[in-house]
């Protein structure tokens, strides 16, 4: 499920002056999940486990609690004890949880499949979820795409916030079901209005270009400033280029450089570019040759290409070039190293 995610619109072109306005992100959609990362099968340690229809009183949910804190024998008592006398479907997701990743118990991959289906059809949604992602990686049987996305039909139905964005990833890879950018973007704004940042993301670009949505920056931006604010990369360098030239927000220089040097530590060669432009203007942070001839050397390593930020190096005193070479070598020489890479927190596709 990765072929279509450099499907998007190519990245716009750079800006040819520095103090011109800030050029736009690479558009892609927010990588997807991994498979193979569990999901807290109840969502918060302090939800109540209610007890089937015809059964007693509301009562803590003692098996989560003890899954939260990593005590899994217990856990595995309680939910088993609760999913037999009760039927209770978020226990029987919490026992597949268990048995799928062999948390104090032997990993069963078969096992860990019948419970969740179980809970499935009691209409647990995070069960749901992880019969699509087991059907995806062909744990339990073999890979079938189709089972994947029947399952995350069903838990995107429930809400499920996983589900639905990676539901619009299949709708927008056109392969499996007709390429349909509406139905994505009503599944990207459940997943979003779930909580979402990766949807938050993807919406938002569906408003900068009015893909599936009506064109709308304002939605964009507000968009991109949430999922920011849940430290999604991507989401802090769009929102930074749009707080810098007032694109769908108030025009904030300071803010916008605040945002880009978040993400450049990060590893965002895209925010790497942007702050070195900063850095040579003094247009939200003040100028610094020294600091914007590093930033720019890490972004040039990380792929990204500035022809006027060449030239801004080129031209300066030897002392000053070889002050910002130095300060960029520590991040060059981690780049080099086997497994590197440009994005450590966030396995982002590469910018087309």
């Amino acid at each position: 499920m990765t072929a279509f995610m450099t499907r998007f619109a190519a990245a716009l072109a750079l800006a040819t002056l520095v103090l011109g306005p800030l050029p736009a992100a690479a558009q892609k959609p927010a990588p997807r999940p991994p498979a193979a990362k569990p999901q807290p099968p109840h969502g918060a340690a302090t939800t109540p486990q209610t007890a089937p229809a015809g059964g007693s009183a509301t009562q803590p949910d003692l098996g989560f609690g003890a899954f939260e804190r990593g005590e899994y024998l217990s856990a595995f008592a309680l939910a088993t004890k609760h999913a037999e006398e009760q039927g209770d479907a978020k226990s029987m997701t919490l026992l597949g949880e268990l048995y799928a990743n062999g948390f104090g118990i032997p990993r069963d991959d078969k096992k860990a499949a019948e419970w969740y289906k179980l809970a499935a059809d009691r209409g647990d949604s995070n069960a749901m979820f992880a019969l699509a992602m087991f059907s995806l990686a062909g744990r339990a049987g073999p890979r079938d795409r189709e089972a994947s996305a029947k399952w995350l039909a069903a838990a995107a139905k429930l809400g499920h916030a996983n589900a639905a964005y990676d539901l619009a990833l299949l709708y927008m890879e056109g392969e499996l079901f007709p390429r349909d950018f509406n139905r994505a973007a009503e599944l990207l704004r459940t997943a979003a209005d779930a909580g979402s940042p990766e949807a938050q993301y993807a919406l938002g670009t569906f408003y900068k270009e009015g893909r599936g949505v009506p064109q709308d920056m304002r939605e964009a931006a507000r968009l991109w400033a949430a999922a920011a604010l849940a430290d999604n990369i991507d989401a802090e360098v769009e929102y930074g280029i749009a707080l810098y030239n007032g694109d769908g927000v108030e025009r904030n220089e300071k803010a916008a450089a605040a945002l880009f040097l978040k993400a450049a530590e990060h590893g965002s060669a895209i925010a790497q570019d942007r702050l070195a432009r900063i850095l040579v203007s003094g247009l939200g942070a003040p100028a610094n040759p020294v600091e914007a001839t590093k930033w720019h050397l890490i972004s040039k390593a990380g792929g990204e290409t500035d022809l006027t930020l060449d030239d801004f190096v080129a031209k300066l005193d030897a002392d000053t070039r070889a002050a910002g070479e130095k300060a960029a070598k520590p991040w060059l020489d981690a780049m080099q190293k086997p497994g590197a890479q440009q994005q450590p927190s966030q396995a982002a596709p590469a910018k087309p």
